[in-house]
């Protein structure tokens, strides 16, 4: 398979932009309702985590699966309305409550008033915390220190492997792979209700590392390709460093996608979030390295050295030898 990306990098720009866009548009929204791009959970904003299972030693206790709806029945009578609820276990014999922060008497009166509803309750398996919205605060200035640092690392490393303009250009797709991934999960928390917790900002992290080795990879074949034929032009030699490195990156990202699906499939709940949060950031960041990273190389080098380019950006013709992959 050999495609032109850099013919066509107009239609990938404006696939990138529009997924941007709509999820610059939902963050805005989700700010709006949560102060946040994506509703936080627990983790950030303080409150208290409680977690219940049935006692299935109890005979008929764990007939069948814990009825959501009945849960939220007994928080809207404590006057917790609003708060999340999630289904544990393959069994669906256990529950996680994340509500506003209870003291002892409030968490003892629900706690008592869920048994009453669900069944009897395992006390050797029952879990609360408490965090306190400094926590919080701190977790999240923390991870978004992690990814600024992250970030100058990573253009520190390219400016001394390539160059400068090579770094600005991958932290550029960097981010395009944050924000795709950014928007698509605050559209996903006001469908659905998702709450963004630590493990996303892991993912994020993760994310970010694994995105700019694709393009390394190119711009490592572009800068060889160059130093070995330096009369070809810049477009030229994107096309051809990024169709000899095409298999690679599509066959590493799909092996992982793969399996991080069976994660998504079978895992648990805060499991298949992060697993899916994964995916969609390995797939946005092959797709940038290819036509985005790359084609933004192309143009930078047109247009700052235009070299053998006509107006259209197609290569004129050189009597050279064609590139070896």
């Amino acid at each position: 398979m050999k495609i032109n990306v850099i013919k066509q990098r107009a239609l990938w720009w404006s696939i990138s932009s529009i997924l941007i866009l709509a999820g610059i548009a939902s963050m805005a929204f989700s700010w709006q309702q949560y102060g946040a791009p994506i509703q936080p959970s627990l983790d950030f904003i303080g409150g208290t985590r409680l977690q219940l299972s049935r006692d299935c030693t109890v005979a008929n206790n764990c007939t069948d699966s814990i009825d959501i709806a009945e849960v939220r029945q007994v928080l809207n009578d404590q006057d917790l309305a609003g708060s999340s609820i999630q289904l544990s276990g393959d069994d669906q014999q256990s529950i996680v409550v994340r509500t506003r922060n209870l003291d002892v008497d409030q968490r003892d009166r629900l706690q008592s008033a869920l048994g009453d509803t669900i069944g009897t309750i395992d006390p050797a398996l029952t879990k609360n915390d408490t965090v306190g919205p400094v926590l919080g605060e701190q977790l999240l200035r923390t991870g978004l220190l992690s990814l600024l640092v992250a970030f100058a690392l990573i253009a520190a490393y390219l400016s001394l492997r390539f160059k400068f303009d090579y770094a600005i250009l991958a932290i550029v797709a960097l981010l395009h792979d944050i924000l795709i991934t950014l928007g698509i999960f605050s559209i996903l928390s006001l469908l659905t209700g998702y709450e963004a917790d630590s493990l996303f900002i892991v993912a994020l992290l993760t994310i970010v590392g694994f995105s700019v080795n694709d393009t390394v990879v190119i711009y490592d074949r572009i800068r060889e390709t160059l130093k070995r034929t330096p009369e070809r032009s810049i477009n030229y030699v994107v096309d051809e460093a990024v169709n000899d490195t095409l298999g690679r990156s599509i066959n590493t990202t799909l092996t992982t996608v793969l399996t991080l699906l069976s994660i998504v499939i079978f895992g648990g709940d805060t499991l298949k979030f992060f697993a899916l949060a994964l995916i969609t950031g390995f797939l946005a960041g092959a797709y940038s390295s290819i036509f985005i990273a790359s084609t933004l190389l192309a143009w930078w080098r047109s247009r700052s050295e235009g070299n053998g380019v006509d107006d259209d950006g197609v290569e004129e013709p050189i009597d050279s030898a064609p590139v070896s992959s």
